[in-house]
């Protein structure tokens, strides 16, 4: 809906506001003082002005009170049809570098200026298009708003303008200033596909750290800087970039904590920006730039989550305005957004590692196993053998463990813990961890599903198919490390678990075995003849079973006395 301001003084005029449709927003005014006011504040499609005697003069003749109209914070001017100027403030003549602008054009009274983006030029247009025109132009190092309200006389036709200038300059560098931090940003959080496959995680730390450097120092003019990054479990703010700042201050360790760890801790604590001033009077500054006078440090926050602070500091008092507050927080979201994308590169790096270490687990585990009891099976099935047979028999059943032992080590330098984020991590029983568990059962699914769950807990896994087998896995294993735990199926298709408990004596004084059964019915007794015989109390595992009972009662298992 178009806006339009009337101005009528009631001097006997036929027109008024009644006149206009009911599609047009129009405001009115009784004084001339007054629409100079509402010019000023608002923004209006049209200026219409309603004098009997001679129009438009009492409004020339207020924009010839200097001492009321320099009071606006704008340069006016009352122009004709043909853009001359007819009236102007000190304010425009100050700008316009003019003693006296009465009868000048107003374009070249601009002299050299450009339009400022893709608007057209709203002197030409508000001639044809009879509403209110405006555009950003920029003459020599300073930008103002220009915007031309036409007026028009009672046949619609325009025969003069106001135009008012607003100095914008400020507005503009800091839009500018802006999209520059946009697009240094963009820059931060672009990662490419090649950097992703040809550089490792701490390359592209590096990579960010020196393009927060650069750009924090040429955008922001900051030079003394500090970033610190939160360990989310520890609360420790463990330092990413630091320049300028004295090298024992950058060392401190601080933490995400109200009091007791300066305008740092404080930060990462409440999430909340911190402007200090003066640091000699400021009680909760700690020292960072020798011979700061002021700081001010913002928080990284990702998705509202605190990830770390962003501190600039300066040797001058007040160094540091409000805006430098908005640039700094702003810049300051790109830097968090940076840092969580590489920490899901990191983490997806980490999985990707983790599956393909799993996967080589569960293609090895089995034939290996195969490998070790198709050997222990050579060695147990002749009463007396070759020593030098033996021994190369005992050097394959040891490079058939080294194997699994090798995957293990190379996941864990690929896959270190403290890379797996701590949302994601697999609590692992630190009690089972290098634990050599025999699994013992006749269904391939139970001895893969025993290399999948258990060694994900560091367990060294080993299956049989039966319990002969088994018995010839323990002997051989007897004579470098027994087992720890022992896991068995109540019903082998050779020995009933009973049986197993008492040969196991033969090589344990307490066997640490575990037996797996169904709720069927047992015609044999087998669990209460094995309970005195000596099974270990809880060492019974009903199917089927949940990870966390066979956690507990492997674990009761290992550290039995």
């Amino acid at each position: 809906m178009p806006k339009v301001l009337f101005v009528n003084d009631q001097s006997g005029s036929s027109l008024s506001a009644s006149h206009f449709n009911d599609v047009t927003d129009v405001i009115e005014v009784a004084s001339t003082s007054g629409a100079v006011e509402l010019l000023a504040q608002h923004q209006f499609d049209a200026l219409v002005i309603c004098n009997a005697q001679v129009q438009g003069q009492s409004l020339q003749h207020y924009l010839h009170n200097e001492a009321v109209l320099d009071c606006v914070p704008l340069g006016v001017a009352l122009l004709d049809a043909t853009q001359c100027i007819l009236n102007a403030n000190q304010r425009l003549t100050g700008w316009l570098k003019q003693s006296n602008l009465g009868g000048l054009n107003f374009l070249e009274c601009l002299g050299e200026f450009s339009v400022y983006g893709q608007e057209p030029n709203p002197l030409k247009l508000v001639l044809t298009a009879r509403a209110a025109c405006s555009a950003t132009i920029q003459i020599g190092e300073r930008y103002y708003l220009l915007y031309v309200t036409p007026i028009l006389n009672e046949e619609g036709e325009c025969y003069q303008m106001v135009a008012t200038l607003r100095d914008a300059t400020k507005e503009i560098i800091q839009k500018q200033k802006f999209e520059a931090l946009h697009r240094a940003g963009a820059e931060l959080t672009d990662l490419r596909p090649e950097e992703i496959y040809q550089m490792g995680f701490s390359e592209r730390i590096e990579l960010l750290i020196d393009n927060i450097h650069h750009y924090t120092k040429d955008l922001l003019n900051f030079d003394v800087v500090e970033i610190r990054v939160l360990n989310a479990e520890s609360l420790e703010l463990k330092p990413l970039l630091s320049v300028g700042m004295d090298s024992g201050i950058t060392s401190r360790i601080l933490y995400a904590k109200k009091e007791g760890n300066g305008v740092t801790g404080f930060v990462a604590a409440t999430g909340k920006s911190y402007l200090c001033e003066d640091t000699t009077e400021d009680e909760l500054y700690l020292d960072g730039l020798v011979g700061a006078k002021s700081a001010l440090t913002v928080p990284l926050k990702y998705h509202d989550e605190i990830v770390g602070t962003f501190n600039v500091e300066s040797p001058v008092v007040n160094r540091f305005s409000a805006d430098d507050l908005i640039f700094l927080e702003s810049f300051a979201n790109y830097i968090a957004i940076a840092l969580n994308t590489l920490e899901l590169l990191n983490a997806q790096r980490t999985n990707a590692t983790l599956e393909s270490v799993v996967a080589i687990r569960e293609a090895v585990g089995t034939p290996v196993d195969e490998i070790l009891n198709h050997t222990v099976q050579l060695m147990a099935s002749f009463d007396t053998l070759d020593p030098k047979l033996a021994e190369r028999l005992e050097v394959i059943a040891e490079k058939a463990r080294a194997i699994k032992s090798a995957i293990c080590q190379v996941g864990e330098g690929m896959a270190p813990a403290d890379s797996v984020p701590g949302c994601v991590k697999t609590e692992v029983t630190t009690s089972l961890k290098n634990k050599s568990v025999l699994v013992i059962d006749s269904d391939a699914d139970v001895r893969l599903s025993a290399h999948k769950l258990l060694e994900r807990q560091g367990c060294v896994v080993e299956t049989a198919h039966t319990g002969n087998e088994a018995l010839m896995m323990v002997r051989a294993a007897s004579r470098r490390q027994n087992y720890h735990a022992i896991i068995a199926d109540i019903r082998l298709p050779d020995i009933k678990g009973y049986d197993l408990l008492v040969m196991l004596k033969e090589f344990y004084p307490s066997p640490p075995l575990v037996l797996m059964t169904g709720f069927g019915y047992d015609p044999a007794h087998t669990l209460p003849k094995a309970r005195e015989a000596g099974l270990r109390a809880n060492a019974i595992l009903y199917k089927p079973f949940k990870l966390e009972q066979v956690l507990a009662i492997l674990d009761a298992t290992v550290t039995a006395p």
